[in-house]
């Protein structure tokens, strides 16, 4: 051996640089936490558990990852963080060695008609490098294979300066994939016209239906003062060219009621303000009129695939790249596994990699070219996760929110194995969980509590899954609850038929939604569950869906705006004061004029991070101090926001303040288990799972007879499942019918019937495997979902 080799055999002395062990949080105070101090172990997987609301995610996400990305961008040019959000310190007095967070959320990915899979993983990106390196015949660059790039030809003059030489004259051409009939989109639109005007009326007669267009407003004024038609004639009476000019005029530069603006016909301007928007981050009138007014059908000229002719025509093996993305991956993976071609390797090599992780991760149903939109939450974060899985980072945090949600217990497994293995290459492993399986793998489990809101924010147990069984807390005590089979069931009152389903995956589908019941629709992810309830249960009158597309709101928005309980609030206080219920509202009338009603002062700092400090004219409660004058029941406007759901609905129940109309909403949001939320809270510090039953909670008021929930167990805690299982009851027995999609095993165990599809993910599923009572399945144990709801009973 030689001296360079050999090592000292006295046992050395630790370094001080391997001292650095732990996460330190001292006096966190963000939202609801109550100056809380812990210290995390790195290198571990450490679960974080709580009621809903308990202050998980503010500890988790807000304080720690939060800081971590702060301090991340503070190492950039002031140049450079001028592009990037500025971020505020969390509300905390000593965050101490912190590593690089990854944050691998559930927010729903983009909606833009043109964003795939493939495009948010960069697996499309190697297939087109891969088709314009092998692809016969050869039509171009990998821009030619991209449903995002249009092919453009121009020419002209480009001065190339090269000491006394001049101008060099040139074309200029890229060659795109993009279909030209349909923009790259895969699908065109037809406009009724019959829902954008009545025909019968002139324009000054309110002809316009579109939201927005009323008469006397800009939109309306823009065509009825025009010169360009008569706004007193009936539209069917208009010549050939006032109805050209009314609907499809080019955009031109007119005078109009004295102002210069542009002017163009009414489609290409709908086309514009409606169809370019995605239809999921819009206000629900103006959804609801989208919907009747446009048809999306699938483009004949690239037959969905978004692609031009020439990257349609060039192939691989027989296979185009439309071919290619359209196989679900696990396929796709196959065929690229048997591609051997040495100028390409480390190509094959990445792609294959990542095609690789989609299957390894449960994604192997899916293809590349499915719009990012159209994916689940849970879906979109393991999605997310796939750029991590092969990542050579190491001593990185990675902080998950629920990574367990939308997963079979089938797959709980798998993901367990997966962030197991990201602990084990040497990372932090931040999780914020309900799931007993994923909490029981956890080297450390922080269980924040005691209740939610302003009755949580502490910690209640830190320590070991055995520790925590023994510990007492809410979690400890529910931590090996177990649901059992119901003795009796109900009988069903008739059924929803399905007939033919070939929704996505579906197979013919044949099926009976029994009504008068509780029917839980289960099955592993990707089986069909969604595609049976959402595409083919029938939008008809009384059917009330509540699904898991997030809330949209600001932080203007909060749960009393949302539910539509402030509108017989300010009704009430408008009534006992003899004033407008304007004032009441903080972002009308009444509004603090200093703050406009935000209750704070946001001070961009220009580099550094911005700045949200409390309005010192209103103190932070919003309002004018005249508005505050006004009093019902002995309580301002300011004092009824700050109340919590459980306060305001004793304070409108009876007495002065008795407001029956606000009472009702309030005992809704209490049903669903948001006692503790304060009413006039920003949206924005909602969980998921909080917005999702604040949805639930206003639906509830429509007159629905058949509810179909998605998942309604997403983010709930074990002890809230049980609240959640009485209100399903109680749905049920005031004469609903109650479908649910679930893979929550205490759900099935809980329901009249089921439905379970399979008996894998996607061309693997797609067929009912099973119907029948909880009971019946488990005594089958003939399907996956048999055998764990077996394992889970005990039977």
């Amino acid at each position: 051996m030689s001296k360079a080799q050999q090592k000292d055999p006295r046992s050395p002395v630790p370094h001080a640089a391997d001292s650095h062990d732990l996460i330190r949080v001292h006096g966190a105070r963000e939202n609801n936490l109550k100056d809380v101090s812990i210290e995390i172990p790195k290198r571990r997987l450490t679960v974080f558990t709580g009621v809903s609301g308990s202050g998980k995610s503010s500890l988790v996400f807000n304080t720690i990852a939060g800081e971590s990305q702060r301090l991340i961008n503070e190492t950039y040019s002031a140049f450079v963080q001028g592009f990037m959000p500025t971020l505020a310190r969390p509300e905390v007095d000593v965050l101490d060695g912190l590593t690089t967070a990854i944050t691998v959320d559930q927010q729903r990915m983009g909606g833009d008609p043109r964003s795939t899979v493939g495009t948010a993983t960069d697996a499309n990106a190697m297939l087109r490098i891969l088709f314009s390196r092998l692809g016969k015949p050869h039509i171009g660059p990998p821009s030619a294979y991209s449903f995002n790039v249009a092919s453009v030809r121009a020419s002209g003059a480009i001065t190339v300066e090269r000491g006394a030489k001049k101008t060099v004259k040139a074309t200029y051409q890229r060659t795109g994939g993009m279909c030209v009939h349909c923009e790259g989109r895969g699908a065109v639109s037809d406009i009724d016209l019959t829902q954008l005007y009545d025909d019968t009326k002139s324009l000054n007669e309110g002809a316009l239906t579109i939201p927005g267009y009323t008469a006397g407003g800009w939109n309306h004024r823009l065509y009825a003062e025009s010169g360009l038609v008569d706004p007193d004639k009936p539209i069917r009476r208009y010549t050939k060219k006032e109805l050209q000019d009314f609907l499809h005029h080019e955009p031109t530069r007119r005078k109009i009621a004295g102002i210069n603006m542009t002017y163009e016909g009414l489609i290409p301007r709908i086309q514009k303000s409606f169809l370019s928007k995605d239809k999921e981050a819009m206000q629900p009138h103006i959804r609801a009129f989208v919907e009747r007014a446009v048809t999306f059908t699938t483009c004949p000229e690239c037959d969905g695939t978004r692609l031009g002719e020439g990257a349609r025509s060039s192939k691989i093996k027989r296979i185009s790249i439309a071919d290619a993305c359209a196989m679900e991956i696990r396929d796709l993976a196959a065929w690229v596994g048997g591609l051997t071609e040495p100028s390409v390797a480390p190509l094959l090599t990445a792609l294959r990699h990542t095609l690789d992780s989609f299957v390894e991760i449960g994604l192997g149903y899916l293809s590349l070219d499915r719009a990012s939109g159209t994916l689940s939450g849970g879906e979109a974060q393991r999605v997310k996760m796939i750029r991590h899985l092969g990542s050579s980072l190491t001593d990185v945090t990675y902080v998950f929110d629920e990574p367990t949600t939308g997963l079979h217990p089938h797959d709980i497994q798998r993901m367990n194995d997966l962030l197991l293995r990201l602990r084990d290459k040497g990372n932090t492993v931040l999780v914020v969980e309900h799931k007993p399986e994923t909490i029981a793998i956890a080297d450390h489990i922080v269980d924040l509590g005691p209740g939610a809101g302003a009755a949580g924010g502490t910690v209640c147990f830190e320590g070991t899954v055995e520790g925590l069984r023994a510990g007492g807390t809410v979690t400890g005590r529910h931590f090996d609850d177990r649901a059992s089979l119901k003795e009796t069931v109900r009988k069903p009152t008739g059924a929803l038929e399905i007939r033919g389903a070939t929704a996505n995956n579906l197979r013919e589908v044949d099926v009976d939604l029994p009504l008068g019941v509780l029917a839980v629709v289960t099955g592993v992810a990707g089986s069909g569950k969604s595609s049976l309830v959402h595409g083919s249960i029938p939008a008809a009158e009384g059917v009330v869906s509540v699904d898991q597309t997030p809330i949209r709101g600001s932080r203007r928005s909060n749960p009393a705006t949302y539910t539509g309980l402030l509108e017989p609030i300010r009704k009430a206080f408008a009534k006992a004061g003899g004033v407008k219920p304007g004032l009441f509202s903080a972002n009308s009338e009444g509004a603090c004029p200093a703050c406009n009603g935000a209750g704070v002062i946001y001070t961009d700092l220009a580099m550094m991070a911005g700045m949200a400090t409390t309005c010192e004219d209103c103190e932070g409660k919003r309002f004018q101090p005249a508005v505050l004058d006004h009093r019902l029941g002995g309580r301002d406007i300011s004092e009824v926001l700050a109340m919590s759901v459980t306060e305001a609905e004793e304070f409108f129940r009876a007495g002065e303040a008795r407001v029956p109309a606000a009472h009702r909403v309030l005992e809704r949001l209490a049903d669903v288990g948001l006692g503790y939320l304060t009413i006039g809270q920003p949206l924005t510090t909602l969980s998921g799972g909080e917005r999702q039953r604040l949805k639930l909670a206003t639906h509830m008021a429509e007159k629905g007879g058949v509810y179909v929930l998605d998942e309604p167990t997403a983010g709930l805690h074990l002890a809230d499942v049980e609240q959640l299982l009485g209100l399903l009851d109680r749905l049920v027995d005031s004469g609903k019918s109650v479908i649910v999609v679930e893979h929550h095993q205490a759900v099935m165990a809980h329901a009249d019937w089921i439905i379970d599809l399979g008996p894998g993910a996607g061309h693997d599923g797609g067929s009912v495997v099973f119907e029948g009572t909880p009971a019946d399945l488990v005594a089958a144990r003939s399907t996956l979902t048999g055998e764990h709801l077996a394992d889970y009973v005990g039977g």
